[in-house]
């Protein structure tokens, strides 16, 4: 895959103190983090990107950890960050992981939440199908659009989740992720291969649901052996998407973080 660099999107929050970054997961968008943005903005500069193919960054075919990592270095250099913390959930959680391993003397710490560096046999196929079947041009409104997603996705919250990426354009619709090359790239999304004779010696905290399956006691031996110096810090009652289940959880264990850091 090409990694040559997007120019990603981005909001920023505060403008003082020292720079954190947080990244979303797949199927999101920065906007995910914008409540916990402005909390954190009296204190650091927060920095929130949309990853390429989601959002409002660019759409391209090419889609791994090499290149998304690629793109926030990008990013980071235009902004003249140095030394920044790097939190990221799910899907941004690897992009963390990789971006750390790639550049370990770059980093102040990283905050990896609810995933591991181990490779995951999650199928989003369902999902992708459901926001296809979704006709744009004969797209009337979003209750219709939540109607037709309701066949594959249950879940109303998950549905208003993933809605949020219909965005509308003039008279009609588009989609904000790029779904075929989301598609397409699902099993280096879903993988994850760190780059090669790299270990990570920061500080490095990993924030897990109490209730979520993504990061298991068997995964210790592979996050340890990329990250030596790592730590957990688990959100009671919290599934994946722990900072929107336990806002106050995920706070504790993401200031534990920011203390740990020095920043």
């Amino acid at each position: 895959m090409s990694t040559e660099a997007v120019v990603l999107k981005h909001r920023e929050y505060g403008s003082a103190g020292p720079a954190l970054v947080l990244l979303h997961g797949l199927f999101g968008s920065s906007a995910n983090w914008g409540s916990i943005a402005r909390e954190l903005a009296a204190n650091y500069r927060v920095i929130v990107p949309d990853l390429r193919n989601h959002g409002q960054s660019p759409h391209t075919d090419s889609m791994d950890y090499p290149a998304m990592a690629g793109d926030l270095w990008t990013l980071l250099e235009r902004l003249d960050v140095a030394r920044p913390l790097l939190v990221g959930h799910s899907m941004g959680g690897k992009v963390v992981m990789h971006a750390a391993l790639a550049r370990p003397g770059e980093t102040a710490a990283i905050g990896v939440v609810d995933i591991a560096p181990v490779a995951y046999a999650h199928d989003f196929s369902t999902i992708l199908d459901g926001l296809a079947s979704i006709e744009l041009a004969r797209l009337r409104d979003r209750a219709e659009a939540d109607r037709r997603l309701a066949a594959f996705v249950e879940s109303p919250a998950v549905r208003a989740f993933l809605l949020q990426n219909l965005a509308r354009e003039g008279q009609g619709w588009r989609w904000r992720l790029n779904l075929p090359a989301l598609r397409a790239a699902m099993p280096r999304i879903t993988g994850f291969e760190p780059p090669t004779g790299r270990r990570y010696h920061g500080p490095a905290h990993f924030i897990h649901g109490q209730r979520s399956d993504y990061v298991r006691p068997e995964y210790a031996g592979p996050i340890r052996a990329l990250f030596p110096a790592a730590s957990w810090c688990e959100v009671a009652a919290a599934g994946h998407w722990v900072y929107a289940e336990q806002r106050a959880g995920f706070m504790r264990c993401l200031r534990a973080l920011l203390r740990a850091a020095s920043v």
